[in-house]
């Protein structure tokens, strides 16, 4: 299945934490079922799944939300990984980063988890910190706010202004990742933008 992508958003169940910063990932791999029409089935992978195509002839792509809490979030992912026959080479990972200033995007792949918890746990239950990330910045808290705290806030009203902004970029991240690579995408969506 090596045209086949596996798309995971992070985040945490539940309409307590729909709209707060730590799910923007699970906003994300909304996003991408909404733009293709794709309705989420619960899977026995203990996650909400959503299958797709790029477009007509292109990738396929596999939309994920763990049904879990952010910190145990490997277990879906590599149940989903194996369900499908993917390695650690076919999976995205989207989620929140506090070290990236709001309103942008960062890819890569490997590295470590830079203490978020939720990529954490993929690496661990994947075996290896290799897969790709779609990093969507939220910013550190003002202050002495702690980042805990933060995380599970509301984006703000100002924040909410721009986020289906930085959504769909993100979006189109994960679009562009799978369908030209990983080092066209960062070209891409790590310039400055106009």
């Amino acid at each position: 299945m090596a045209d086949t992508w596996l798309i995971i958003g992070l985040g945490n169940p539940g309409p307590r934490y729909e709209q707060t910063r730590h799910n923007v990932g699970q906003m994300v791999v909304d996003e991408l079922a909404s733009r293709r029409s794709a309705a989420f089935r619960q899977h026995k992978a203990n996650a909400r799944v959503a299958e797709a195509w790029l477009r007509p002839g292109a990738a396929k792509l596999i939309l994920a939300k763990p049904s879990t809490f952010m910190n145990v979030s490997g277990g879906p992912a590599a149940n989903l990984a194996r369900f499908y026959g993917l390695g650690a080479d076919r999976v995205v990972v989207v989620h929140d980063e506090l070290d990236i200033p709001f309103d942008t995007i960062k890819l890569k792949t490997g590295g470590g988890h830079g203490g978020h918890n939720g990529v954490r746990d993929v690496a661990k239950a994947l075996g290896t910190p290799d897969f790709a990330r779609v990093r969507v910045g939220i910013g550190r808290p003002p202050g002495r706010q702690d980042p805990a705290d933060w995380v599970l806030d509301a984006f703000g009203a100002t924040e909410r202004k721009t986020l289906p902004i930085l959504v769909g970029d993100a979006a189109d991240a994960v679009e562009h990742l799978a369908d030209e690579g990983l080092v066209a995408a960062q070209q891409r969506f790590h310039a400055p933008r106009p």
